[in-house]
């Protein structure tokens, strides 16, 4: 099914996030409700969070606070109040043991037990594209889910597993609506926020993206400082037609190509040679939802994302994924 197609056949029937979750949490009869009340603290995170994102000029929380964070990048203020709000929903749920923001040097670890209670970590990108706030332009919260793995001794130490090891994924992108795209591994599902009502409608389950669509998404302002791969690629795709869309915040670009197909780059440069996406923050959640859809996500020829090994929490890759035929083409040129 297309995401046209999913679009287009939903159910008369109303199903909230909520509703869903629990739907899910009943084919597990051997489930607790933890992960189901993970989940639900990120819906709630993301109301809160959408709510900020909407009064952020009338509240005057634009602009930055002066600070860097530890990527050495201006934090926005509304970074800081998203990522306090992720921070203490997340730190309420019982079997959230570690929890780790983009904007933190370290991770948090909640508990220090060793209780099969506390198994699961949260990683998070709190608010990306985050400058994109000051023109009313899109802007997002990428979530990753992995299990706590007991038997080793330093517990930050869970945080460095393969994205192939997520148990959830998802991002909520806060545009002209509001929406929740979640993947537990059994194929991509969309809710978007009923501000009336206050809960997230479903209304796509099943998402795939199409094999390809003639679109590219790249900052194309680095193109000089891009390896002569890239170059080549750029050059072929212009002369053969196809369109340019960034929009300067990866949810946003994501979120279009996982709808209309197409192919989002972010390739190493001369300033940043390994690239300037974090794989546990960004590139990993985004790749489990892209595979999920039936798209590919590679951060070279015959590199998955999702098969890399994390050395940092704040490790940075390259990155080509979305409709299948067309992260192949951009790869093809790379040689």
């Amino acid at each position: 099914m297309t995401a046209a197609d999913a679009l287009s056949s939903r159910s008369t029937d109303i199903v909230t996030l909520q509703a869903h979750i629990l739907q899910q949490q009943a084919r597990h009869p051997e489930a607790t409700g933890q992960f189901s009340w993970i989940l639900s603290a990120l819906s709630i995170s993301a109301k809160m969070i959408s709510s900020h994102v909407r009064r952020a000029r009338l509240d005057d929380v634009l602009g930055t606070v002066g600070n860097q964070n530890v990527q050495g990048e201006q934090q926005q203020k509304l970074d800081v109040i998203a990522n306090e709000i992720l921070l203490r929903t997340l730190g309420g749920r019982e079997g959230v043991s570690i929890v780790a923001s983009e904007e933190n040097e370290e991770p948090v670890i909640l508990r220090e037990d060793d209780s099969a209670e506390r198994k699961y970590c949260v990683m998070f990108d709190p608010l990306d594209g985050s400058s994109n706030l000051d023109i009313c332009g899109s802007v997002g919260t990428i979530f990753s889910i992995l299990r706590k793995d007991r038997r080793l001794r330093e517990p930050k130490e869970s945080l460095l597993q393969p994205g192939a090891q997520q148990v959830a994924a998802g991002y909520v992108l806060y545009g002209s609506s509001t929406v929740f795209v979640l993947t537990i591994g059994l194929g991509v599902d969309m809710f978007v926020l009923d501000p009336a009502y206050g809960a997230f409608i479903r209304v796509a389950q099943g998402l795939k993206m199409p094999a390809k669509n003639k679109c590219y998404s790249v900052n194309e302002g680095n193109r000089l400082s891009f390896p002569e791969g890239y170059r080549n690629y750029l050059t072929w795709a212009q002369e053969q037609g196809y369109s340019s869309r960034y929009v300067g915040a990866m949810v946003a670009d994501v979120h279009r190509i996982l709808l209309q197909g197409g192919v989002f780059m972010y390739p190493p440069t001369k300033k940043a040679p390994k690239g300037k996406l974090r794989l546990m923050y960004e590139a990993n959640p985004m790749a489990m939802l892209i595979e999920q859809a039936g798209g590919k996500a590679l951060a070279g020829p015959g590199q998955r994302i999702l098969d890399i090994q994390p050395t940092d929490i704040h490790q940075r890759v390259p990155v080509v994924l979305g409709s299948s035929e067309e992260v192949e083409r951009v790869i093809g040129k790379l040689g």
